[in-house]
């Protein structure tokens, strides 16, 4: 089984991801991206490379930050320890440093146990798939070994967080005066500096989630719990919520009334926005396949144009850079503005939605329902050759035969998974019971003709 997943390198803490494979995997890393001409030019100069390593608050990110830096070094790569930093400071500080590369160890979203390891490029970039293919096989080739004083230096990187928050704070195109945001870290990254950036911005701060300690990230709260947030919202009278994951590269949102507004919502309230203001470029918003109906019709009532790609950011940042577009993102919040951000960043998207509030006078009620959210059933079709699914002509044709009924009111999508024997159906139509019945009817085919 390939070693990079989706988003980096994942797994359960001390359990597959040990500290000899953190120490590993970065000295590999040191190989690969200290190749090319860049790289060549700064050593002729007799300069090192440059790495920046920051972590989210989870017990096991101590010892295995240290292992990367340990193995970043010992290949003669300067470290810059950011300490507890959001995945996409990260980012943003390997481009405003510099720096060769970065290593973010976090596991987002998971539960506290689990960890990761997220390797960036030259300019704050997730690495291509070919790069990290070259990576995992240079782990078991020979290593970089300098002595004396060619070995790497580590040091604090004292003002990482100030960079991140005055960049962020100078993309802001209104400040947030007059809105009272309750704001959730999930225990997570974001604890230390986006209750403190979101009231620079000018906003009433209520905070939430914001007491790591280093077990409790993504328990019951953050942006997959968002139950206490809706709550708080209420209890307090405050305008909106923002939660976060636990590396706060996602943002979703609730209203005042505790309506979850979701990162669909989110990009067509921003696309319009930015559109109005000729940075949406070529009137363009680039979303997945799983983006709900609502997104493409309000998209195409406000002359948009809709590019969808495959389930995951990394598709999406792949169509953004191919067509130089500048908004893209997930119905997950993972949301990313490519003029200020290399990947997903809730603290960027979760500033910006409030700008638009402040701008405008309106609530977050008032400003989502520039679109309608249809009802989206996703069943997931266990135990089927997922790889007869596109061939099966009597499923194609049961497909094609609800898509028809269904007209411009809905939309049906058949999604194989890449690595179990699943097909995930997804219906969505104008209400709960039709994309009920429709994705139950689907399903029951699904298990009929794909049956192992």
């Amino acid at each position: 089984m390939p070693l990079f997943g989706t988003d980096g390198v994942r797994g359960l803490a001390n359990g597959h991801l040990t500290a000899d494979l953190a120490l590993t995997l970065a000295q590999a890393t040191a190989v690969v991206l200290g190749q090319g001409r860049t790289a060549e030019a700064r050593r002729a100069a007799g300069r090192r490379l440059t790495a920046v390593v920051a972590r989210d608050p989870r017990v096991s990110g101590e010892f295995l930050a240290a292992a990367v830096a340990a193995g970043l070094a010992s290949s003669g790569v300067d470290v810059l320890e950011a300490g507890v930093l959001p995945t996409p400071a990260a980012a943003f500080l390997v481009a405003d440093r510099d720096a060769d590369f970065g290593v973010m160890v976090s596991a987002s979203h998971n539960p506290a146990p689990d960890n990761g390891i997220k390797i960036f490029a030259r300019g704050g970039v997730k690495l291509p798939d070919i790069v990290e293919r070259r990576i995992e096989a240079a782990m078991a080739g020979p290593k970089l070994q300098p002595t004396g004083g060619d070995v790497g230096r580590i040091q604090r990187f004292a003002d990482a967080e100030d960079r991140y928050v005055l960049h962020l704070l100078g993309s802001l195109p209104h400040p947030l005066d007059g809105i009272h945001a309750v704001i959730d870290c999930a225990h997570g990254a974001a604890a230390g500096v986006s209750p403190e950036t979101f009231r620079d911005a000018g906003a009433r701060v209520t905070v939430i989630g914001a007491d790591p300690d280093g077990l409790n990230i993504n328990d019951g709260v953050g942006s997959t719990h968002l139950d206490a947030l809706a709550a708080k919202v209420r209890a307090m009278g405050a305008d909106v919520g923002i939660a976060h994951d636990g590396d706060a590269d996602r943002c979703l949102a609730v209203d005042a009334t505790g309506r979850v507004v979701d990162g669909d919502q989110i990009m067509a309230i921003l696309a319009v926005a930015m559109k109005e203001r000729g940075e949406l470029v070529d009137d363009t918003l680039v979303a997945t396949v799983m983006s709900n109906l609502g997104l493409s019709l309000a998209m195409r009532e406000h002359g948009i144009d809709l590019v969808q790609t495959a389930v995951g950011d990394r598709y999406v940042l792949e169509a953004m850079n191919k067509g130089g577009y500048s908004l893209g993102g997930e119905q997950s919040g993972h949301v990313i503005m490519s003029r200020y951000a290399t990947t997903g960043d809730g603290l960027l998207t979760g500033l910006h939605l409030l700008s638009e509030m402040a701008r405008q006078g309106k609530t977050l009620a008032e400003l989502s329902s520039i679109m309608t959210v249809f009802p989206q059933v996703l069943l997931n079709v266990k135990g089927v050759d997922r790889d007869r699914a596109a061939t099966d002509a009597p499923l194609q044709a049961a497909v094609a035969a609800v898509s028809a009924e269904l007209g411009d009111t809905g939309r049906v999508l058949l999604r194989p998974s890449g690595t179990e024997p699943v097909v995930r159906v997804m219906v969505e139509a104008a209400d709960e019971d039709t994309a009920q019945r429709h994705a139950g009817a689907l399903a029951e085919v699904v298990r009929e003709r794909l049956v192992l």
